[in-house]
């Protein structure tokens, strides 16, 4: 990663957070790009979303990212770049009782006006949660949460729905601190619902995703337009349609990845390797 240029070379840039994130994202970013991350010292990320509920976050994910570098770039005036991250978390849309995490860092340098978003897709995530009713149900929860290491967070439950405006208790570190919450809230509602944190200062398998989608950050830096040269040249489209090997008809495999410059407008299709795909994948063969 050292060995290519660094078009920042000592230039400062704020990294939107409250919760450690500049951990990870900080060293990549320099060794890669040469900007020196700082995290922001006054701006309250909380108010564009907490995982907690107590906060609704308005918006996309993306847009959630947008409106901190925005903070971001308000509070630091002197500063022509900035970064933040925005995490998403909830069952995966194929796979029955399976979570997912979504992780984006964006950054944009106003002066260019150039903004790139490295994302990351997958399992890696212990997202999930529990409606508890005694001590006994918390504490298998928070063991397969790999509490301490990982943080929960417990709140109010109604209806077996989180209420966090009945209770809301979060940077649990201890088991002794877990019970005296637990015992807490059960007293206020008659039940409670326990949640993995994912705040990212409160959750180690959170901050490698991030560091996940901070890497994808750079490899789409380090990929040029063809023909206007502006970074970020990188997929936005797959599409599927590759040939059945069988009866040569369209099936759900993919045929080509879909390559644009959000500058110029150029695209470029590249085509998989494989010419045909599996019958198994093919409404026709294996309906």
């Amino acid at each position: 990663m050292t060995s290519a240029p660094r078009p920042y070379e000592r230039t400062d840039a704020v990294l939107a957070t409250m919760h450690g994130k500049e951990r990870v994202i900080a060293p990549l970013l320099e060794r890669a790009l040469g900007l020196r991350v700082a995290a922001t010292t006054n701006v309250d990320t909380d108010r564009f979303g907490t995982f907690s509920r107590d906060v609704e976050r308005t918006g996309s994910q993306l847009d959630a990212a947008r409106a901190k570098i925005a903070a971001a770039f308000a509070a630091a005036p002197d500063v022509n770049v900035a970064l933040a991250s925005e995490g998403s978390f909830g069952p995966h849309p194929q796979i029955p009782f399976v979570p997912l995490g979504r992780e984006l860092v964006v950054m944009r340098d106003r002066v260019s006006g150039l903004e790139l978003i490295g994302h990351y897709a997958g399992l890696s995530t212990n997202f999930g949660h529990a409606v508890v009713t005694d001590l006994a149900g918390a504490s298998a929860f928070a063991e397969r949460a790999r509490f301490p290491g990982h943080g929960v967070i417990v709140m109010g439950c109604v209806d077996q729905q989180p209420a966090p405006r009945r209770a809301l208790i979060k940077d649990i570190d201890a088991w002794a601190e877990l019970q005296r919450a637990i015992e807490e809230v059960i007293t206020i509602c008659g039940a409670a619902f326990v949640e993995t944190d994912m705040r990212a200062h409160r959750n180690p398998t959170r901050m490698r995703t991030i560091k996940r989608a901070t890497l994808d950050l750079v490899r789409r830096f380090r990929s040029p337009c063809p023909i206007c040269a502006r970074p970020g040249f990188a997929i936005t489209k797959r599409l599927s349609g590759l040939p059945c090997s069988w009866c040569g008809g369209p099936t759900l495999a993919l045929k080509a990845d879909v390559y644009s410059c959000e500058g110029c407008g150029y695209r470029e299709e590249r085509a998989v390797k494989a010419a045909t795909a599996d019958p198994g994948q093919c409404g026709e063969c294996n309906p």
